[in-house]
Order: C-alpha cells, then structure tokens, then sequence
C-alpha cells in the first residue's frame, strides 16, 4: 500500500512556471523552499539532494523528475511540486529534459513512508492524463487537484 500525498502537500507547496536556469538551480532553489517550511539548513538540504543526484539521476522519463532526499532532523515528509516554465536538461533516464518536478524529503529513519511515497509519487506522475493536467493547470489548486485525486 502506498502513502497518500494529500496530508502531505497543499496549493502552497506548488509552484507553476517556475524558471530555472540549470538543474543545480533548480535544486537550489528547492532546497530554500523546503527550509523555509521545515527549519532545517538550506545548505543542509541542497547536499542531501546534490548527494542522491550524484548516485544516479531522479529524472525518470516523460518529463518527470522525483528529486528526493532522506533528512536528518526532519519531523515529517516534504513534498513540493514545480512547474517550469520551459523544459530543462536534466539527465533523465530517457534523456529528455523535464517540466514537472516533485521534491520529496523524509525522515532520515523513515525508509517505509520514504519508499511508499515515492511509490505514491511515481504512480501519480506517470498517469498521463495527470501529467497534462498538471501541464495545464492554471493554478495550484488546480494542480493539488491532480496530484491529490484518488
């Protein structure tokens, strides 16, 4: 069984048309946004995320990516969904660039609700009539919707 996101995300976790110039600036700039939500160092944050990039790209196809981390000190799951405003290279598993971003960051001792939301996140994105949805929503709201439907 796979972790809802519901509990875990709200409208303003969600960013549409973000820009970014490069994908160590779109990490960057994930890493400041979950550390203005949770406390935690922003430094602290864009290693653990720098760190999974360099094992193997969370780009996994279809203009998706699931960067994720596990975070000492973090009380709850993180997530954060970005739009951006063009497609960015990436280093996806299929070589095409991404527009569709989740950021998950869990517990460091978390490793089931880890795997059951990346599961969960994996699964979502993947559908393709969520994909377009979240490709054309015009608000976060609209994305919430798609992201957190049964």
């Amino acid at each position: 069984m796979t972790a809802p996101l519901a509990p875990h995300l709200s409208a303003a976790d969600i960013s549409l048309n973000l820009r970014s110039a490069s994908k160590a600036a779109l990490l960057a700039d994930l890493a400041r946004r979950a550390a203005a939500r949770c406390g935690l160092a922003e430094a602290d944050l864009r290693h653990a995320l720098l760190t999974r990039e360099a094992l193997g790209s969370t780009g996994f196809g279809g203009g998706i990516a699931v960067p994720h981390a596990r975070i000492p000190g973090l009380a709850a799951p993180l997530l954060a969904f970005v739009r951006l405003d063009r497609k960015l290279a990436y280093d996806a598993i299929d070589g095409a660039p991404v527009d569709l971003v989740m950021l998950l960051l869990s517990p460091a001792a978390d490793d089931a609700t880890h795997l059951s939301l990346l599961a969960a996140i994996s699964r979502k994105l993947r559908a393709p009539a969520v994909a377009t949805g979240l490709r054309h929503a015009t608000t976060p709201a609209d994305a919430l919707a798609w992201l957190t439907a049964p």
